[in-house]
């Protein structure tokens, strides 16, 4: 399974630009998961478990599995972000979307 990635960056972002803070993006969540092909079934247990106990879950409603996957997520998304928007960002600034192919 692979993955294609959209950044939201703030308006007047060239394209060069963009495309930079994309790989610089892509370069941090693989090497914080270990390896580019964690992300799509690390991504996709993430939702799981999102989808099943809300996006802000009780690490006590969680099995010890689940724990480690989101912490894994949470923490190689943050640095991913940190890498491109900068570790004191606004949540307005931008974002991105991860789009999973089979």
């Amino acid at each position: 399974m692979t993955y294609t990635l959209k950044l939201y960056v703030p308006d007047g972002s060239s394209t060069t630009q963009r495309e930079a803070a994309e790989r610089l993006f892509r370069e941090t969540l693989e090497a914080s998961l270990g390896d580019a092909a964690l992300v799509a079934p690390v991504y996709t247990a993430y939702l799981g478990i999102v989808g099943q106990h809300g996006e802000t879950p009780d690490p006590e409603a969680l099995t010890v599995e689940e724990r480690t996957v989101l912490e894994h997520w949470q923490q190689a998304e943050g640095a991913a972000l940190a890498a491109v928007f900068g570790p004191f960002r606004n949540l307005d600034e931008g974002g991105y979307g991860l789009t999973l192919h089979r």
